[in-house]
């Protein structure tokens, strides 16, 4: 469960360091204003309309506080004094000859508040540069008034939180050239208003609208813009569809962007026409495929390209080779999960400009990493994930002085001496986790005092952690889970201040965890659970915390008060902690945020907080299971709830299970299990359209188990526990019909997770095979179906025989009467199968012989007879499985079968009451009749001869037993038909 988590958060930082060190080359998008003259030439009005401006926000750092664009974020407006020339400003620029503010750039400026349309800043008719990049205005419509400013050149609103429709008005602007709406998440475009803009701005040379939502837009309506256009940069937008086949009509175009969209089929034939190109980037594109012999026509005529980044664009059939004839001025290559396939050519490496270069995930993707001759300036090399080998040598790294980034994760590291990495010591980013390395953790890692990022999960280190890393005062995040590294947690980490997230899980830690780790102001992230940690959970200093994650250790004491004032808690994970004491306070539900909360295995107690049904909709994972709680479940579900597994197994609630759990449309599993709840079976539970797992086990419910009343109600249902409990009546064929789950079998083998928090496993305690086992992953393969200990009565229905992809099957300790169907027999995925316990007559059907997985059997304390099935499962089963039934014979009982053998039968068709099949194959009707006829003659006579003589006399008995056994059998279907008319 942890790792599936911890992955999100290492996905997340590796992400954040990529911005950091991907070194874009930018266009000259925004211009430095700056003051234009000394003297005194701002006229009052403007100086006016300026200060009221900046009086209508207020300054906030948190406003600019995107490190990668605003890395000195400034308060410009701070020196704006009235009584002073506006002209002098930080970030205003005037005309020269007549005083009239021309150009406002207050990028990264601190700004905060809405922007209204009578807003003075739209009294700056002479405006012709503006940039208000990077302000908080939050969440405020871009006004129509832009439109006004009809000398404007250049208008930035990139990452200002702005929101809405972007307005036609801004198509007014005529002599715009540049234009970026960029990092606005809430903003959209409409196709009406941009083809409007696109026709309009015919002077346009830089259209950026990254992350501005274009869904609706088709791609093709972007060949209206002007063929002068030297940027575009659309990241994000939501295109959809094939690209334009005559993109090659932009010339003069230097920058491409539109990564990370939904583009699909092949990239054109005619982009090899963009011979000016500088920076090329589809990335993210999962449906986009680039075709051998496109690929080649691009590397050979883009002689120009500085940045390529194809990531996640289909070349399964671009062979790698092929990338020898990329220019040599290239500086930037990014092919991350390409599909590539064989030997990585060795020149690429060697190319003098390149600066970073991503191979990661191309799994097939082989070759050497040169030791000698490479780039002098590459800074980021990423191999993780491919089969490319790299020998750590002297040579090695004596060539790698400028590298500040190296992802070698699960790469064909072929190892000399990890110590060497330590002279690598402009290093900030470190990854070398799974690839099985052992030993201890050099030391000498303590001197590459830059580095922010240490990453060695899941490989076999050993020892301590060395007492240098304390050294890495720099460092934000440190990964070193599933080793095998021990002894306590103490000086080590203490001067670690910076730290951000912290995954030490799967290891041997013991002792107390230091009271420092709950002091650390930035820390949103930590795990460490899996160890053998003892003591009290500390109180947290600080109020930064996203994840924690303490589960599986020997922690005891109460849950801190602190962590219900984590704000911004996303998970709470504390399982497994047998010691754990205390109630659970309601102030948890204070947590607004969270979406995983796992206080399962404790020894909890109190009543549970009636505020966890309806406290956050951002709820996924509830799970207070295996504690001492009481009470009753909430009896309130909020409504638009995201809820998908509610476990509260082994607890002491009582009362009712609340029909608001329907709101809860999200859920997949639902255990209820081992608790005192007293209630009927809860019909409605039919609505919720995910479940799949249902488990009511041991609790006092009662009353008949009916059909259900919606069509495919239950459809997805995979495990379905009821036992132990009061319930009546005969089973419920109408379930059985509706189980479409239980009716294949899965071959997909993966576990159950969340959707809605990614990672976190589903877990659920059940009797498997006759064993009461926790299985902490769910396999989507697992088919269990138990009824056992109840009231049930009748017969087994023959239906049950379509639930062909049940493993499990547990209907003991019922009062079932009849016979064990035959249908059966199309179970052929069972593995355990109990009947035992009830009132079953006559024989096993031979078809049970078949079923080649069945481990387990009892069909013990019945009434059955005759031989017992052959079979190669059959053989291997004991007299335990058939005891307490003394008409059974065979070697398993130590009773021998004397000529009682049983002819083979088909599994049953499902078709009851049709015995047509009867006459399809052997004697036809006319046969059966003349065999009837013959015999009743025959009878007739011997009848008559036998009972006027009274010889023999064995025949006499063997007739009258006969006899008397038929009338007995006819009295007792008359009784039956009866019952059926009444």
């Amino acid at each position: 469960m942890g790792c599936s988590l911890l992955s999100l958060s290492q996905s997340f930082s590796f992400f954040l360091f990529v911005f950091h060190f991907h070194s874009t080359i930018s266009s000259p998008l925004s211009s430095n204003y700056s003051s234009s003259s000394s003297s005194h030439l701002c006229a009052h009005h403007q100086s006016l309309s300026l200060l009221q401006f900046k009086q209508s926000f207020s300054i906030n750092s948190s406003a600019s506080s995107d490190y990668y664009y605003c890395q000195y974020p400034s308060p410009k407006t701070e020196s704006w004094k009235d009584g002073t020339d506006c002209c002098l400003w930080d970030g205003v620029s005037c005309d020269l000859k007549t005083g009239h503010v021309t150009g406002l750039n207050l990028s990264c400026s601190m700004l905060h508040g809405t922007l209204h349309s009578n807003n003075s800043l739209f009294s700056l008719h002479h405006l012709q540069k503006l940039d208000l990049s990077f302000t908080d205005f939050n969440t405020s419509h871009i006004s129509s008034r832009f439109g006004q400013f009809s000398n404007l050149t250049h208008l930035n609103l990139s990452g200002s939180d702005l929101a809405g429709q972007v307005p036609s008005e801004i198509s007014q602007l005529s002599k715009l050239v540049s234009l970026d709406l960029s990092d606005n998440d809430n903003l959209s475009l409409e196709p009406i208003f941009f083809d409007k803009l696109v026709r309009n701005l015919t002077k346009l040379r830089e259209l950026h609208l990254s992350w501005v939502n274009m869904s609706l837009v088709v791609p093709i309506s972007l060949m209206n813009l002007s063929s002068s256009l030297s940027s575009l940069k659309l990241i994000g937008c939501g295109l959809q569809g094939k690209l334009p086949s005559s993109m090659g009509k932009f010339k003069h175009l230097q920058y491409l962007d539109l990564g990370r969209n939904n583009l699909t089929g092949s990239i054109p034939y005619d982009f090899e026409q963009l011979t000016e190109l500088v920076s090329l980037d589809f990335s993210f594109n999962n449906y986009l495929n680039l075709e051998p012999f496109s690929f080649d026509k691009l590397v050979r005529n883009l002689t120009k390209l500085r940045e390529l980044d194809l990531s996640s664009v289909n070349m399964s059939l671009v062979a790698p080779n092929s990338l020898t004839n990329l220019s040599s001025s290239l500086s930037y290559l990014s092919l991350l999960d390409c599909g590539l396939q064989g030997k990585f050519p060795g020149n690429i490496f060697h190319l003098p400009n390149l600066e970073s270069l991503y191979l990661s995930y191309n799994e097939g993707l082989t070759g050497s990493f040169p030791s000698s001759n490479l780039s002098n300036v590459l800074s980021l090399l990423d191999l993780s994930n491919t089969i490319i080998s790299v020998h750590l040598e002297n040579d090695l790294i004596s060539n790698l002085k400028s590298l500040e980034y190296m992802s070698l994760r699960n790469c064909n590291i072929i190892r000399s001496d990890l110590a060497l990495l330590a002279n690598l010591t402009r290093l900030v980013y470190l990854d070398l986790s799974s690839n099985n390395l052992n030993g201890e953790i050099p030391s000498s890692l303590g001197n590459l005092v830059h580095l922010s990022y240490l990453i060695l999960y899941s490989n076999n280190f050993m020892g301590q952690v060395p007492d240098s890393l304390g050294n890495l005062v720099n460092l934000s995040y440190l990964d070193l889970s599933n080793n095998q590294l021990g002894g306590p947690l103490h000086s080590q980490l203490n001067n670690l201040s910076n730290l951000v997230g912290l995954s030490l899980y799967g290891n041997l830690f013991n002792g107390t965890i230091p009271s420092f780790l709950f002091a650390l102001p930035s820390l949103y992230f930590l795990d460490l659970h899996n160890n053998n940690l003892i003591g009290n959970i500390s109180e947290l200093q600080h109020y930064s915390l996203i994840y924690l994650d303490l589960s599986n250790n020997h922690l005891h004491g109460t849950i801190p008060s602190s962590i219900s004032k984590q704000k911004n808690l996303e998970a709470l994970i504390l399982a497994s902690n047998s010691k754990l004491t205390g109630e659970i306070s309601s102030s948890i539900c204070k947590l607004r945020y969270l979406q995983v909360l796992d206080l399962s295995n404790n020894s909890l107690s109190g009543s549970m907080p009636l505020c966890l049904g309806n406290f956050s909709n951002m709820l996924s994972v509830l799970h207070l299971g295996m504690n001492n709680l009481q009470g009753t479940i909430p009896s309130t579900f909020s409504k638009d709830n995201i809820l998908e597994y509610l476990n509260l197994n082994g607890n002491e609630l009582e009362g009712k299970i609340p029909p608001s759990i329907i709101t809860c449309t999200m859920l997949e599993v639902i255990d209820l299990g081992n608790n005192k709840i007293e209630d009927t079976f809860p019909y409605f539970l039919e609505a919720l359209p995910k479940l799949q797992i249902l488990v009511l086990k041991s609790n006092k419910l009662q009353g008949f188990v009916k059909g259900l009343t919606a069509y495919k109600s239950s459809s997805k249902l995979r495990i379905f526990d009821i036992s132990d409990n009061n319930f009546s009546g005969p089973l419920p064929t109408g379930y059985f019909n509706s189980l479409e789950a239980m009716m294949a079998s899965d071959q997909n083998m993966i576990y159950m997770v969340t959707t809605n928090y990614n990672g976190y496993v589903y877990s659920i305690e059940m009797t498997w095979k006759g064993v009461e086992i926790e299985f902490s992953k769910i396999q989507s393969t697992i088919r269990v179906l138990d009824l056992s200990n109840n009231n049930f009565t009748g017969e087994i229905p023959k239906v049950m025989g379509k639930l062909k992809g049940l493993q499990q099957l547990n209907l003991s300790h019922n009062s079932l009467t009849g016979h064990i169907q035959s249908s059966f027999g199309n179970l052929t995925n069972l593995e355990s199968l109990d009947l035992s316990s009830n009132l079953l007559t006559g024989r096993i059907p031979t078809q049970l012989g078949g079923l080649t997985f069945l481990g387990i059997l009892n069909l013990s304390h019945n009434q059955l007879e005759g031989p017992i099935p052959s079979g190669k499962q059959f053989n291997t089963f004991d007299a335990s499985s058939f005891e307490g039934n003394l008409g059974l014979c065979g070697f398993q009982v130590l009773k021998k079968c004397y000529g009682d053998a049983t002819p083979s039968l088909q599994p049953s068709s499902f078709n009851e009451g049709d015995d047509s099949t009867l006459f399809e194959e052997g004697f036809g009707w006319k046969a059966v009749t003349m065999g009837y006829g013959c015999g009743f003659v025959f009878g007739v006579a011997t009848g008559y001869v036998v009972f006027r003589t009274k010889k023999p006399s064995w025949c006499f008995r063997m007739v009258e037993d006969i006899w008397n056994l038929k009338r007995k059998k006819t009295k007792k279907k008359a009784v039956k038909c009866g019952a059926r008319r009444n």
